[in-house]
């Protein structure tokens, strides 16, 4: 797969599937999968237009946006899925004030496009004003057609970003993963702690997420990560160490099970595959102990039986 960051000197002919695709989740596939067969029909490639930073962070800089994926995770499941080349081009607010047809000339024809993919609330140009409805007008007069692909279902659930968003906000990791198809993750570079972890027998692997990084609602998850070609589990805890602190900033600390190598400065990826109980601010040391033990355990159980039944799948 291509990742181009500017227009091609030369058209070349595609079919287009626009969004931000943030965590590439089910609605995202089904959507990219109509694009391939689309690219099938036409004999072209498929490709995918996505702006950074997220349009959102320009049209509106003082809301707080995170997101699901890094730039390299959404790369690796677009290809997975088949796209052939991803354009990464900056959004500006200059972009932000291009009128609809103005998209459609400077941006769209320029790649080759025969063919656009787009999402039902899909929306372009100046203030948004460009619809699907004039994307399929502005198709006929220059030449392209256009695909637009109705909400997706899980259920009474509609799939998108936002609602996988909320999910993990609330802590509800079973609907996130059914609705991304896959387990949510957490990405991150493993940094010096306080290493409180470590004196009490359960070391942990201390995560800084990239800035934009969703993080889950604080509690305790059950959860894995391929360390040195091995799978291994463990036991996250995403807190403010209310124990021994009265006031701390959020982190993610992992405790891998059964591992004791040296993670600092490492960039790891955990799959979260439940959440097992709230943050809890503890009596003492021997309380917390206990309680770890108790985690360990319904990590290990939890942990067990997802692998049993994916065997079974």
């Amino acid at each position: 797969m291509q990742v181009r960051t500017s227009l091609p000197i030369n058209k070349e002919p595609c079919v287009l599937a626009l969004g931000n695709f943030d965590g590439v989740h089910l609605g995202h596939r089904r959507l990219l999968e109509h694009g391939l067969g689309q690219a099938l029909r036409l004999g072209v490639a498929l490709s995918v237009l996505i702006f950074e930073p997220h349009p959102l962070k320009v049209l509106f800089p003082e809301r707080e946006i995170k997101l699901l994926s890094t730039t390299e995770e959404r790369l690796l499941y677009l290809e997975t899925i088949g796209v052939q080349t991803v354009y990464y081009l900056p959004f500006t607010r200059e972009m932000a004030d291009t009128s609809p047809e103005q998209f459609v000339k400077e941006m769209l024809l320029p790649l080759g496009v025969v063919h656009v993919v787009v999402g039902f609330n899909y929306s372009f140009g100046a203030q948004g004003r460009g619809n699907t409805e004039l994307l399929k007008d502005l198709g006929k007069t220059y030449g392209f057609g256009v695909s637009v692909l109705q909400a997706q279902m899980l259920g009474t659930q509609v799939i998108s970003s936002s609602s996988i968003r909320t999910a993990l906000l609330h802590g509800n990791i079973i609907l996130a993963s059914s609705l991304l198809g896959r387990l949510p993750c957490l990405r991150g570079t493993v940094v010096h702690g306080e290493e409180r972890g470590r004196q009490l027998g359960y070391p942990t692997a201390n995560i800084l997420p990239s800035e934009d990084y969703l993080i889950p609602k604080r509690g305790v998850y059950a959860v894995w990560a391929d360390l040195d070609g091995e799978r291994m589990s463990g036991m996250m805890n995403i807190g403010k160490k209310p124990t021994f602190h009265d006031s701390y900033a959020t982190i993610a600390e992992v405790h891998f099970f059964n591992f004791n190598k040296d993670l600092y400065g490492r960039e790891i990826l955990v799959h979260i595959v439940d959440r097992l109980r709230d943050e809890c601010k503890f009596k003492g040391v021997n309380e917390l102990m206990t309680q770890l033990k108790n985690d360990r355990t319904n990590a290990e159980t939890v942990l067990r039986e997802t692998c049993r039944l994916s065997v079974i799948v």
